[in-house]
C-alpha cells in the first residue's frame, strides 16, 4: 500500500535466509500468527494469497487496477537477497495472510521504500502495525536509517498505521499522493506505543482463554477417576454456562452428555480445548482443533518437557503448531484454567475444591502443586476471580496474565507461585506497571540453585538470589517466603485497605499475645505507636471502645487486634460484630488473631452474594507473628506505592553517538587499553583519574544478564563486603529516586552517612555517578561487564580511580527496544 510501481528488476538469489527474523506475534484480537522472511518457493502462497484480495486493496497498493500478477512478478516479490531488498510475511496456518517489503532506494542512502498488503478479512487485526516493527527492525539490522512511504489519501488505515507507529516523520502531499518518511530510530514515543500494543494484545488473548462461549473436552473417557472425565465433571458440577461438548473416538455419550468422534463433528462452533489425552495424540488434535477454529488449548497431558530433550522437541512442535493457526496454549502437564465469574463458572481443571468469588487472581506454574494451592485458598475463605496452572508454560505465562489481571476490573491483588522467569526483563518492566495499581504477591522457588524445572522453555539465572529479590522489590513485587506467607498476605490485600504509614496500635485480652505482636512488630522495623491490654475477660464494649480509639489516632496507621477466650469461663461473642462494625468504611487496615483462627473466619466476615468474603473481611491468624509479618510485607508495598517514582535524569554533554563508535570499533580491533576505557566513561560524563586513598571505597559494577538486561550493583569495596556478599541492585537506567535507594541499600551504607559522628560523604556525586554509569549500561548492551573499582568517596567528591571493561556482541536486541513476539 505504498509504492506505485514495483521495480522489476531481476536477479536475487534467496540466499543466507535471516531465521531470526521469524517470530509468532499476538494480534489485537488475541488471535496469532507467524512471521517470516520471504523465500523464493513462496510463489504458490502469493497466487493464492492474491486472489483473494479485494480489487480496493489491489488499488490501493499498486495505485492502478491489476487483476492478477504475472509471473516475472511473482518472481520478483518472492526473490530478495535480506539487504537492500527485504519481505516479510504473516502466515496463519498455510495460508499467507500479509507481506510488507522495503526496497532500498540507490539515490537516496539509508532510505527503503516500504509497502504494505495485507488480506482484507484479516485487515484490523493489527497485521501492519507489528509487520512495520519487525520490517524497520530488520531495516536497521541492515544500516538503514529512514522509510518513505507512498500512500493515497483515502487509504486512512494504512495512514494511520505509520502515524501511530511512534516514530519521527515527516509528511508531504505531491501529485495526490501523500509521501511519508519515518525515522526508524526508536523514540520514547514508540517504544511506548509498542508496550501498549502488546498490553491490548496479550490481554486480549488470556480474555479469550478465560471467557470461552463453549468448551470440548478432547479425551473425555469413560473410565471413572481418568483426567478426561475428571475435567469434564467439574465442568459440569461448576455449571459452566456454555455448552460443553466430549469427544472420544467410539462413545456416543460421557458422563450422561452426547460425546463426538472428533472435534471436527462437533456441529458448533468451539472456543475453547481441554486436551486429555496421550502426549502423541496431541498434534493430531491440536490439528483437528485448527480446522474447528478453536480460539485456546489447554493441553493437561503430560509426557512433554518434563520427560528430556524429546519430549522438549514435541513441546515446541506442539507450540509452533498451534500458533501457526492462532492458537494460545496453557500447559502442556497442567492443571488447567478457571473463571469465577457468574457469567461463565468456569473449572475446567482437575481440581476437586474450587475457591468461590473474590478479588484475587492466581498463577501457578505448577500443576501438581495446583490441587493443593486450590485446596487452601478455599481452606481459608480467600475467593478467587481467576486461576491459572501454566504446568510446563511453554506459551502462556505469567507475563501474559498480568497484562490481563491490570485491566481485570474483577481482580484487585494478583498472586504467583513462579518455578521459572522466561522473559524476566519483561517481568519486572510489567510488574512495576501493575503493581503501582494492584499488589503483585509472589513466591519463586528455586532459592538455593536459581535452577528451573526440566519441562520449562526457560534458563536459569545467573545471578544471585538476594539479588532477584533486589529486582523484585524494585518493581514493586511483594516476594515472600513460602506460600502460607503467600496467602497471609494476600488475605490483607484482598479485603482490607492499604495503611498510610508503619505507625501500628496492638489491642490485646492477653498480655502474652500483646508481647509477641510487640516484639514482632520491633523485628520488622514497624513503629509500635500504642499497645492497649484490656485484660483476659475484656467484653466487646470495651474492645469498641479500644477500637474506636486507635481508629481515631491520626498516630496509627494500622490495627493489630488480638483476641483469645479467657482460661476460665466463656467469652463475649459479640466482640467480632463490634470489630466488623468499626471496621466497616475505615481507611485503615485491621488485621487480628481471633480464636487461633487462620484465613477469613464466618464471624470477621462481611458476606458476599455468594457468602464468600467480600471487601471489609478481617482476615485472622492463627499466631501474632503471622499477623504483624503480613501486616510488615503490605506495608513496605504501600510505601513503595506511595514513593515517588523520580525521574531519569538527561545529562548534557552526553555523546552516546560516540560511544557507540567507540564499542563498534574495539568489537572488531580488539579490547581497549585503559586509557581507552576512560575514553568511553568521558561520553557519559565520567572521569577515571588516579589519586590518594582517601574517603570511603566503593565498587559500581554494570552487568549486562542475559536475564535481564543491564543490572547495576553498588556496595563498598573492601574485603569485609566481598565475605558478606553485601551488595545492592537495580535495573538500568536508574531514576533518581532508585540511585538513592540503592546507595541505602547496602547494610554497611551508614559508613557512607555519618557513622558515629563522622562526616557524610557526597552522597549526591555518588548518586549522580551511579545513574550515569546506568546510562551506559542501558545505550550499550555490548558492554558485557564495567567494573568501577575502586571509587573514593569524600565529603567534597568522588574519585573513579580504575576500571576494567568486557565487550561482548549481545544474541539479540533487548526485549523492549525489539518488535514484538512472542517467546
Amino acid at each position: 500500500m505504498a509504492a506505485r510501481d514495483p521495480c522489476l528488476t531481476l536477479g536475487y538469489v534467496t540466499e543466507g535466509y535471516p531465521d531470526q527474523w521469524e517470530a509468532d506475534v499476538v494480534l489485537t484480537d488475541g488471535g496469532t500468527a507467524h512471521l517470516r522472511p520471504v523465500r523464493s518457493d513462496d510463489a504458490e502462497l502469493l497466487r493464492a494469497f492474491y486472489a483473494r484480495l479485494s480489487p480496493e486493496s489491489i488499488y490501493y497498493r499498486f495505485f492502478s487496477p491489476r487483476p492478477q500478477l504475472t509471473e516475472r512478478e511473482i518472481e520478483h516479490f518472492t526473490t530478495v537477497d535480506y539487504d537492500r531488498r527485504v519481505a516479510l510475511i504473516a502466515t496463519i496456518g498455510d495460508s499467507m495472510v500479509a507481506v510488507v517489503r522495503y526496497d532500498q532506494l540507490s539515490d537516496r542512502p539509508g532510505t527503503a521504500e516500504v509497502a504494505f498488503l495485507v488480506e482484507d478479512a484479516h485487515q484490523g487485526r493489527g497485521l501492519g502495525a507489528v509487520l512495520l516493527e519487525h520490517i524497520a527492525a530488520a531495516a536497521r539490522e541492515r544500516g538503514l536509517n529512514r522509510f518513505v512511504a507512498s500512500v493515497l489519501p483515502d487509504n486512512r488505515r494504512m495512514t494511520r498505521v505509520f502515524r501511530e507507529a511512534g516514530y519521527r516523520a515527516e509528511q508531504r502531499f505531491e501529485d495526490g499522493v501523500i509521501e511519508l518518511v519515518l525515522d526508524l530510530e526508536p523514540t520514547e514515543t514508540s517504544v511506548e506505543v509498542m508496550a501498549a500494543r502488546e498490553h491490548r494484545a496479550e490481554s486480549r488473548s488470556i480474555q479469550r482463554l478465560l471467557f470461552p462461549r463453549s468448551v470440548a473436552v478432547v479425551g473425555a473417557s469413560r473410565a471413572e477417576h481418568s483426567v478426561g472425565q475428571t475435567v469434564l465433571r467439574n465442568l459440569l458440577h461448576g455449571d459452566f454456562s456454555g455448552p460443553i461438548y466430549p469427544v472420544h473416538p467410539t462413545a456416543t455419550a460421557v458422563a450422561g452428555v452426547r460425546a463426538y468422534a472428533s472435534v471436527l463433528e462437533i456441529p458448533d462452533d468451539v472456543d475453547l480445548a481441554v486436551v486429555a489425552v496421550r502426549a502423541d495424540m496431541v498434534h493430531q488434535v491440536v490439528e483437528q482443533c485448527a480446522g474447528k477454529g478453536v480460539h485456546g488449548l489447554v493441553v493437561v497431558s503430560s509426557g512433554f518437557g518434563e520427560t528430556g530433550p524429546e519430549g522438549r522437541a514435541s513441546q515446541a512442535e506442539l507450540v509452533r503448531l498451534a500458533r501457526a493457526y492462532g492458537m494460545r496454549v496453557v500447559g502442556p502437564n497442567c492443571l488447567g484454567i478457571a473463571n469465577t465469574d457468574p457469567e461463565v463458572r468456569l473449572n475446567a481443571t482437575l481440581a476437586p475444591t474450587m475457591p468461590g468469588r473474590g478479588p484475587v487472581g492466581f498463577f501457578s506454574q505448577s500443576g501438581a502443586l495446583g490441587i493443593a494451592i486450590l485446596q487452601r485458598t478455599a481452606e481459608r475463605g480467600l475467593g478467587l476471580s481467576t486461576f491459572v496452572s501454566a504446568g510446563n508454560r511453554a506459551d502462556v505465562s505469567g507475563n501474559d496474565l498480568m497484562q490481563y489481571w491490570e485491566e481485570d476490573h474483577a481482580t484487585k491483588a494478583v498472586l504467583l507461585y513462579l518455578e521459572s522467569l522466561g522473559n524476566p526483563r519483561k517481568f519486572t518492566r510489567l510488574a512495576r506497571r501493575l503493581s503501582r495499581r494492584k499488589p503483585i504477591v509472589a513466591v519463586k522457588s528455586g532459592r538455593s540453585t536459581q535452577g528451573v524445572p526440566i519441562g520449562h522453555a526457560a534458563r536459569a539465572l545467573s545471578l544471585p538470589d538476594h539479588a532477584v529479590s533486589a529486582l523484585f522489590a524494585q518493581a514493586g513485587v511483594i516476594r515472600v517466603e513460602d506460600l502460607s506467607e503467600l496467602f497471609d498476605v494476600a488475605q490483607l490485600l484482598a479485603y482490607q485497605p492499604l495503611p498510610a504509614g508503619d505507625r501500628i496500635a496492638i489491642i490485646d485480652n492477653s498480655d502474652s499475645l500483646g508481647l509477641l505482636a510487640q516484639d514482632a512488630a520491633a523485628a520488622l522495623g514497624l513503629e509500635g505507636r500504642r499497645r492497649i491490654d484490656l485484660g483476659p475477660l475484656a467484653d466487646a464494649d470495651e474492645y469498641e471502645a479500644a477500637l474506636a480509639e486507635a481508629l481515631q489516632d491520626d498516630t496509627v496507621d494500622a490495627v493489630v487486634a488480638l483476641f483469645t477466650p479467657p482460661t476460665i469461663g466463656g467469652y463475649d461473642v459479640r466482640v467480632p460484630e463490634k470489630i466488623l462494625r468499626l471496621a466497616a468504611g475505615s481507611p485503615k487496615p485491621i488485621v487480628a488473631t481471633y480464636l487461633g483462627s487462620k484465613g477469613m473466619p464466618a464471624d470477621l466476615r462481611v458476606p458476599g452474594p455468594d457468602g464468600w468474603a467480600a471487601e471489609g473481611s478481617i482476615p485472622s491468624y492463627p499466631a501474632p507473628e503471622d499477623a504483624v509479618r503480613a501486616l510488615a510485607y503490605v506495608i513496605r508495598y504501600a510505601q513503595w506505592r506511595q514513593r515517588p517514582s523520580g525521574r531519569l535524569p538527561e545529562f548534557a554533554g552526553t555523546d552516546r553517538r560516540r560511544a557507540r563508535s567507540l564499542v563498534e570499533e574495539w568489537l572488531e580491533k580488539g579490547p581497549p587499553a585503559q586509557e581507552q576505557t576512560a575514553e568511553l566513561l568521558a561520553c557519559y560524563g565520567i572521569t577515571v583519574a588516579p589519586g590518594p586513598s582517601e574517603g570511603v571505597p566503593t565498587r559500581i559494577v554494570a552487568l549486562e544478564d542475559p536475564s535481564f538486561g543491564a543490572v547495576i550493583s553498588f556496595g563498598l569495596s573492601d574485603e569485609t563486603a566481598a565475605l558478606l556478599d553485601d551488595r545492592a541492585y537495580r535495573l538500568a537506567p536508574l531514576t533518581d529516586v532508585e540511585a538513592a535507594e540503592l546507595v541505602r541499600a547496602i547494610r554497611t551504607a551508614p559508613l557512607l552517612l555519618g557513622h558515629r559522628g563522622a562526616d557524610p560523604v557526597d552522597v549526591a556525586s555518588l548518586e549522580e555517578l551511579l545513574q550515569r554509569v546506568a546510562k551506559l549500561a542501558h545505550d550499550l548492551p555490548e558492554v558485557a561487564k564495567l567494573v568501577l573499582d575502586p571509587v573514593q568517596v569524600t565529603p567534597t567528591g568522588i574519585t573513579v580511580q580504575d576500571v576494567t571493561l568486557r565487550l561482548e556482541r549481545p544474541l539479540g536486541p533487548r526485549p523492549e527496544l525489539g518488535p514484538r513476539r512472542l517467546p
